[in-house]
């Protein structure tokens, strides 16, 4: 946002809209008024490392089986879809790939040669043995983006280790820029006898593994909410529509 005018107070404006100097001028209150920037930096960042080489079987409608894909994959996949939505809302969009490091930044522009260029770089991207680093990543982007943006993680914090590394890195950048990530579910990550097909005891045993995961990730999505940080454990063939929902929701409340 930046500045655009002074003008008389109304009921219903905030105290921090409020100029204070003015308002002790005048003797009365004075509301700034703020020009709201329309084309904003959206960037998608995608997890290469060994959790998204796993595999997430999808459904189509209409078809009576699902397919097989990797977790990375559907990344692309709704990466490459939040570019279009970018595109259609007015705003540049920019991609980042990594896994131990930063494997690719391309900053946020427009156009249908940009679209190509980061559709180019995600469709060579192969998902690495390796754990993902984000104390290089968050400073990678601290330094790089430098105006505020809105930054969509599609990542896997199911490993308690993992997860506590980016709990920690994303210090770095939740404070100057707006931070979403977004998680695919795994089979059985749900609440205990949530699964009406559960017969044996083995799936007993398995529900009760995915309980204990679910619960874990539910503590992290409630340590990350008090940052400021959306998370979201999404199903894998509803994650493009609740990603770009969920973008559109952050333009109407102009909370970028």
């Amino acid at each position: 946002r930046e500045f655009e005018k002074l003008r008389e107070y109304v009921h219903g404006d905030g105290f921090d809209h409020i100029h204070w100097k003015t308002t002790a001028k005048r003797g009365r209150p004075v509301t700034k008024v703020f020009q709201i920037e329309r084309t904003q930096e959206v960037y998608v960042i995608i997890d290469a490392s060994r959790l998204s080489g796993r595999t997430s079987r999808t459904a189509v409608p209409g078809e009576p089986r699902e397919y097989p894909e990797t977790v990375l994959e559907r990344f692309i996949t709704a990466g490459l879809i939040m570019g279009t939505a970018a595109e259609r809302q007015g705003d540049l969009f920019g991609m980042v790939t990594f896994s131990d490091r930063v494997h690719g930044f391309l900053r946020a522009k427009s156009g249908r040669a940009h679209y190509n260029l980061c559709r180019d770089a995600l469709y060579r991207l192969q998902p690495q043995t390796v754990t993902p680093d984000f104390d290089e990543l968050c400073s990678f982007l601290g330094m790089r983006l430098r105006r505020r943006a809105l930054l969509i993680f599609l990542t896997n914090l199911d490993d308690p280790i993992v997860a506590e590394s980016f709990e920690r890195n994303v210090e770095l950048i939740r404070r100057k820029h707006l931070v979403l990530v977004a998680m695919l579910r795994q089979p059985r990550v749900q609440p205990l006898f949530s699964d009406p097909d559960a017969q044996s005891l083995d799936d007993l045993y398995q529900g009760l593994g995915g309980h204990l995961l679910w619960r874990n990730l539910r503590e992290l999505e409630k340590s990350l909410q008090r940052r400021g940080v959306r998370f979201s454990l999404i199903d894998s063939e509803v994650l493009c529509g609740r990603l770009v929902s969920e973008y559109v929701a952050v333009k109407q409340r102009q909370a970028l």
